[in-house]
């Protein structure tokens, strides 16, 4: 495509706003450059090598998103009939995290392919219920869903075109209900919820036989079985397919908003697929998508996916931790999940580091999550109930935290201080210790839930708030509690 003066000066103008608004208000500028996150996974750990897009409406649909902060990520195939990790047990190399189930240890890399891509023939989660799902993460105060199309094993939750390898295949015994369409279901029901959607896709296909050829042996990771600079004809094979299943993602399933490609392998040099062709062909289809190319720096990633882990310190980018529920992405019938304190703090201290915090879940075979998902969605959502203003269209403020309080802000000038419990056991503290700076500005100081809170003295730059015994004998909720800090110029 050829580009003219213009052009090149209004690109660089909403590159230039971009970061302005992503460091905005004064609210979320860096004292300096933070070194990188740590990530426990490499390549997928939070990064400053970030790309503002140029496209207006990207701009302002990032800029929506990165109002939501809580969003909800469904992983689900075949491979939860056995409840094991999602596509990786096909791989040749294994890990603690990727076994094959004990019956089938003996079987070659081969003959575990055929077994594993046989689970067709035997899902049917009859259970299946997107409205009960999209009503009960409304409730959890979730804001966006990202839903599953296709992971690495390359099964497709979709009625695809372009493989029999699917959930409407006459081989898969759900094919004949009326739900049957999975992408199609759960998109209408979150939007009819209210809630933004996206699409979760894996660039991988381990049973393309363009990505895994089937005269070789499967392969040990997630990229191609064969190289593609020595079989250029099936990797253009494979690239047209891919692009086929995002043209009909992206065309018949209604809007979607977010764009949320994994298999980071498939990138250039070597895997190529066009991708920056692919992200436009999108967006002529759904104007404004958000396209996160993970982990593959540049103009396609729109935002940073730190996985399992949070960033320990602000970051001045657009970022999301996506993060387990549990322990496994996938449905297993033993997962230990994390306490709803945990998931509080979590969201808390992801908000006042600048991210959003994607949480994910597992669904069983059945069709239906483990019971602990709705319990922990429904103290998510009695917590935000109350809290929500202090998380939901806020961003970082300085100090941005301390200790154990973090401190977001709005627009209008409010300012909150969440103090955040040390652990599932501990109570609202006796006092707290704000920056003198924020409690200057405040015309009034509110514990939400329970009424105002008046100023103690000021020292060394900090001024000490107690919490009245009324207020911690019956505190206004567990685990989290906001100060709400109303700028002179509000009131």
């Amino acid at each position: 495509m050829e580009s003219n003066t213009f052009s090149n000066r209004w690109f660089s103008i909403c590159g230039t706003l971009a970061l302005l608004f992503f460091q905005s208000l004064e609210l979320a500028v860096a004292a300096e450059e933070p070194a990188e996150g740590a990530g426990v996974f490499g390549a997928y750990a939070a990064s400053r090598d970030w790309t503002p897009p140029n496209d207006p409406a990207v701009l302002k649909k990032l800029q929506d998103w990165q109002d939501e902060k809580l969003g909800l990520v469904i992983t689900w195939g075949t491979y939860s009939q056995w409840g094991i990790v999602e596509s990786w047990s096909l791989v040749t190399t294994r890990y603690p995290w990727n076994p094959r189930p004990a019956r089938f240890a003996n079987l070659d890399d081969r003959a575990y392919k055929k077994v594993y891509e046989n689970l067709v023939t035997t899902f049917n989660p009859t259970n299946f219920n997107p409205g009960k799902w999209a009503a009960a993460a409304k409730n959890a105060g979730i804001k966006y869903v990202l839903v599953m199309a296709k992971h690495h094993d390359g099964f497709c939750m979709w009625d695809t075109a372009t493989t029999d390898y699917k959930i409407t295949s006459p081989r898969c015994p759900f094919h004949s209900d009326r739900r049957a369409d999975i992408i199609k279901k759960m998109s209408a029901a979150f939007r009819r919820q209210g809630l933004s959607t996206g699409v979760y896709f894996s660039k991988a296909d381990w049973n393309s036989p363009d990505y895994w050829s089937p005269d070789l042996p499967p392969g040990s990771g997630q990229g191609a079985n064969y190289n593609p600079r020595e079989r250029p004809e099936q990797w253009r094979k494979f690239k047209e397919f891919t692009w086929r299943q995002i043209a009909e993602l992206m065309t018949g399933y209604g809007p979607q908003d977010i764009l949320w490609l994994d298999g980071g392998a498939v990138r250039p040099p070597d895997l190529d697929i066009d991708m920056t062709g692919m992200a436009a062909m999108a967006r002529q289809r759904q104007p404004g998508l958000i396209v996160v190319d993970r982990t593959v720096r540049g103009p396609n990633e729109n935002y940073v996916t730190p996985e399992q882990e949070m960033p320990d310190h602000y970051l001045p980018y657009p970022w999301e931790t996506c993060m387990t529920m549990g322990a496994s992405w996938s449905y297993n019938p033993n997962d230990q999940f994390k306490s709803a304190g945990a998931l509080i703090r979590n969201l808390c201290r992801i908000v006042a580091r600048n991210g959003n915090y994607l949480l994910g879940i597992g669904i069983g075979p059945d069709g239906e999550p483990d019971p602990a998902v709705y319990a922990r969605f429904k103290q998510l959502g009695a917590w935000l109930k109350l809290n929500g203003e202090a998380v939901y269209k806020t961003r970082p403020v300085k100090p941005y935290e301390r200790g154990d309080c973090v401190f977001t802000g709005k627009r209008d000038g409010a300012v909150y201080a969440i103090i955040l419990a040390k652990d599932d056991n501990s109570s609202l503290p006796e006092s707290v210790s704000i920056p003198a700076e924020l409690t200057a500005k405040a015309g009034a100081l509110t514990l939400l839930g329970f009424g105002a809170l008046q100023p103690g003295e000021t020292k060394d730059g900090l001024t000490t708030l107690d919490m009245p015994a009324t207020a911690r004998n019956n505190p206004p909720c567990a685990h989290a509690w906001t100060i709400k800090l109303t700028s002179r110029k509000a009131r």
